[in-house]
């Protein structure tokens, strides 16, 4: 019956043989009411000892062996089975496939259901930049991560009312509000959607092509260095014409 549970045929002859004696027995008597042969019998009585069924003790100079209880082990087997069958419902299955190609994306609620579904499934990481009002549809998912101890980064352009810990805000020059929006997504260092305005219309491509997520994650924390550089110093900047406009040229 045992074997059912995974022990093998040699484990069931020993703990059988064991059960039936009233006594606890030694190796050799072990070989002779179980019938496991004589080099294997110690290999077989540690696996044994291992899995819980057995329990061993010295008697002078010799080991002998006794077998648990049968009830006993079957309330340690039903023990097992339960944790198992719990380990089994809360496994996650890791996701291997990797599609390198870049997917293109049209329509601004279609991009920010995207978005907001890329957040929901992080694991570990999201980095994300976008202007205050684009940020704002997905401010509260993304602080209710970070309470899910998700490590979550924000560059918002114009101030946004929020409790992340990792938000930096850019506060954005006349010139600036020029510029088209955008949004800039990396969820777990793996999957990657930015999306823009071209042509008034809002357009994305979603990828997971490994140097496309690298070269867009450099462009974040480029985005974000710049942010504190003009925050730092933007009195001594606006000063200086050429790198102003070097400056408000740049996608943010």
């Amino acid at each position: 019956m045992l074997q059912k549970f995974g022990f093998s045929q040699y484990e069931s002859q020993v703990y059988e043989a064991l059960l039936a004696n009233e006594g606890p027995l030694d190796a050799s008597s072990i070989v002779t009411y179980s019938h496991v042969p004589k080099a294997k019998i110690y290999e077989v009585l540690n696996r044994l000892i291992d899995k819980g069924i057995v329990v061993n003790t010295l008697s002078g100079k010799k080991k002998l062996y006794s077998a648990v209880a049968l009830q006993t082990v079957i309330q340690k087997l039903t023990a097992d089975f339960e944790n198992d069958i719990n380990e089994l419902k809360t496994y996650k299955i890791k996701k291997t496939f990797t599609d390198d190609h870049v997917w293109s994306l049209k329509d601004k609620s279609s991009i920010s259901a995207h978005i907001e579904q890329l957040i929901q499934e992080a694991e570990y990481s999201i980095i994300l930049s976008a202007w205050n009002d684009e940020l704002e549809h997905y401010r509260s998912l993304l602080e209710e991560k970070e309470k899910q101890g998700v490590n979550v980064e924000v560059l918002t352009i114009g101030n946004l009312q929020t409790a992340l810990k990792h938000l930096h805000t850019l506060n954005p020059i006349d010139d600036h509000k020029n510029l088209e929006p955008s949004q800039l997504i990396i969820v777990d260092d793996a999957y990657l959607l930015f999306a823009g305005i071209e042509h008034d219309t809002w357009k994305a491509i979603k990828t997971m092509s490994q140097p496309l997520v690298k070269v867009f994650a450099d462009f974040f924390y480029h985005d974000v260095a710049l942010t504190h550089i003009t925050k730092k110093y933007q009195e001594q900047l606006l000063q200086d014409s050429e790198i102003m406009e070097l400056l408000t040229r740049l996608r943010y």
